[in-house]
This record gives structure tokens, C-alpha cells and sequence, in this order.
């Protein structure tokens, strides 16, 4: 087989380009975005040995400008390109990089070709820089049986709705949470320990409802806040203490069972990383799973609960049928648990 063979055979991989650190460069205020995707490229070699890799620039934001809006496009962008690549790479800042894996799990879901979110701690262009084997590590995975949406960031390979940040700085920024890693890459080999199920062919979601709010419980908070963020959103996600409940004063009993009569969609969570929620241990959790139907995140990552309300209350509104979505597991999101949710 002569190179020309060898070079028709490699996968072939488009890389979409988001902005965040990764593409960044030094400014009089800071950090920000100015970097292309084939900026990144030349600046990245050794790809060549994994792919063919092409190069389309979506949008050049600071992560934390990324929007719903912004979801949308990325998944527009995979949709129209699917059949002419085998995997696809997303550079992207690391601050709503776990928010964006989540959310294209659940807008595109059973896809049998990788799609590989990365970015980086520091510039590409910095001497001391995770940027470039972060990059070859996406492109490893890209290439390879990797199916659906997963992060790969410091050698790790993470389901994409199970990734949370968890270090600010550090280049191990990125965790899996309550599950474990889908693999690891050493030396330009790629390591898988699970494999994701997959369909034939990917489902493709755009329509989100992005009216689902977050609220974290600190002690001696009242109902003041929940109130005004119902009034305003469709759901409302509860970041609580410990295995979860709210407090019997204050005024939140009565607060979610006024809205939940009004159709509102209420989950409570845990501001706890690791373990995840169990309503059924404290009475401050009891009443709420059993007298009011709260929905219950478990194991679910905070991010993971966000889209996936959003992809849900996109599509029904009815409380019995958002219920069986959010109870039934997509791209692992959650463990089945023994009663029945």
C-alpha cells in the first residue's frame, strides 16, 4: 500500500472551533479568543497521523458567553456535515465546556461517530500549554470507536453528560462524575474501558425550551427568590444540602406547592459533586417525593439536569410524560433505581 493509499484510508474529521482558552492570545484586557481552527492546526502537529482533518470556525467566544443559541448552531453544524465525516472535534473554553457536552448528548443522541469536545487551561501559543496534546487527544478519539458525545481533556476520555470542572486551574480540570471514565489515551493510543451504546443512526434534537432556572440553598434563604424565578421559567432545578430536601421554614413547602399546581416542573439536586440525592432518607426530603412528586436528579450532574429539562419541556409539557423522560436514562445520564424511576 503506497502513501496515497495509506492517506485515502485515515479518518476523516472536521473540527469546529468555539473559542474559549485553547484559541486564545494576550490582549491589553486579558485573554481572549483570536485564533482560527486552522491557526490551532498548524500549531498542533501530528494530527496528520490520526486523520484528514478539516477546519470550519463557528463562532470565537469567551465560554462564558455560550449560549443555548450557541448549542443549536454547533448541532446544526454536526447535522449538516454527518455523512461526510467519521468524527468530529469542538474546541471550546472550558468554563461551560460540562454544560455543552451535556446539552449535545440529549440534542444529539445514538450517534455511532464520536463526537469529542476539548479545550484547554492555558493558550496554544503559551510555552506551558495543555493545549496541544489535548488537541491530538481529541483527534485520537475522533478517529477511532468512540461513539457519541464524550470530553477529552489531560489524557481523560468522559461521558458527556457525567463531566463536571472541578479544578479552576489545574490541567486535570475535568472529573467524571458518578461514573466511571470511558477510557484514557497514552502515547497517541487511545484506551477504552466502556463503550457507549449507539444506534445506526443519530437522532437529531435543535428545539430547546430555555426557561429552566437554577437556585443553590444557603442557609436562611426564603421563598423571596424561588418565587420570582417561577414566575419567570418553566422549571426549576433546587441545588439543596446533603441527600436533598428544603427547610420546613421559610415558606418553601408551600412555595413549590403552589407552582407545581400552576404546572411548573420542580427537580431537586444536590450541591454535593459526588454520590448524588435521596429524598427518602430526611423528612425535610420525605414530603417533597411523597406528597408532591418532585422530580429527583439521583446521580445526574447539575449540568446534565439543566439540558436535559431543556430538551424535555422542548418537546411536552405534560407533568406524567416529563417525568418518564427525565426518569429514563439517556447516554447514561443516570443509574435506573429500584423504584422503578
Amino acid at each position: 500500500m503506497d502513501g496515497q493509499e495509506i492517506a485515502e484510508k485515515r479518518k476523516r474529521v472536521l473540527m469546529i472551533g468555539t473559542g474559549g482558552t485553547i484559541a486564545s492570545e494576550l490582549t491589553d484586557d486579558g485573554l481572549a479568543p483570536g485564533l482560527t481552527t486552522e491557526q490551532l492546526l498548524k500549531r498542533a502537529p501530528g494530527i496528520g497521523a490520526f486523520c484528514r482533518a478539516d477546519c470550519v470556525q463557528l463562532f470565537a467566544l469567551d465560554s462564558t458567553n455560550m449560549t443555548p443559541a450557541h448549542w443549536q448552531g454547533i448541532v446544526r453544524c454536526i447535522r449538516e456535515n454527518y455523512d461526510r465525516y467519521d468524527g468530529f472535534v469542538i474546541t471550546h473554553g472550558t468554563d461551560t465546556l460540562a454544560y455543552t457536552a451535556a446539552a449535545l448528548s440529549y440534542m444529539i443522541q445514538d450517534s455511532p461517530k464520536p463526537i469529542v469536545l476539548t479545550g484547554a487551561q492555558k493558550p496554544i501559543g503559551f510555552d506551558s500549554t495543555d493545549s496541544k496534546e489535548n488537541l491530538s487527544d481529541a483527534f485520537c478519539c475522533a478517529s477511532g470507536d468512540f461513539p457519541g458525545v464524550s470530553i477529552v481533556f489531560d489524557h481523560k476520555i468522559i461521558l458527556g453528560t457525567r463531566a463536571k470542572k472541578t479544578h479552576s486551574k489545574s490541567y486535570s480540570a475535568f472529573s467524571s462524575i458518578n461514573y466511571p471514565e470511558l477510557g484514557v489515551v497514552r502515547d497517541g493510543l487511545a484506551l477504552r474501558f466502556i463503550r457507549q451504546e449507539c444506534g445506526a443512526a443519530p437522532a437529531f434534537c435543535e428545539e430547546l425550551d430555555t426557561k429552566v432556572a437554577l437556585v443553590k440553598l444557603t442557609p436562611g434563604m426564603g421563598r423571596e427568590l424561588l418565587d420570582f424565578l417561577f414566575a419567570r421559567n418553566d422549571a426549576l432545578v433546587i441545588e439543596s444540602f446533603g441527600v436533598g430536601g428544603v427547610p420546613e421554614t421559610g415558606g418553601f413547602y408551600e412555595c413549590l406547592a403552589s407552582w407545581k399546581t400552576l404546572g411548573k416542573i420542580v427537580v431537586l439536586t444536590t450541591q454535593v459533586e459526588n454520590e448524588g440525592s435521596d429524598l427518602a432518607v430526611y423528612h425535610v426530603g420525605h414530603r417533597l417525593k411523597n406528597d408532591l412528586g418532585v422530580l429527583e436528579a439521583y446521580d445526574m450532574t447539575t449540568e446534565a439536569v439543566l439540558a436535559k429539562l431543556m430538551w424535555i419541556l422542548a418537546g411536552t409539557r405534560d407533568p406524567e410524560e416529563v417525568a418518564r423522560r427525565f426518569y429514563t436514562p439517556v447516554a447514561m445520564d443516570m443509574f435506573p433505581h429500584r423504584d422503578g424511576r
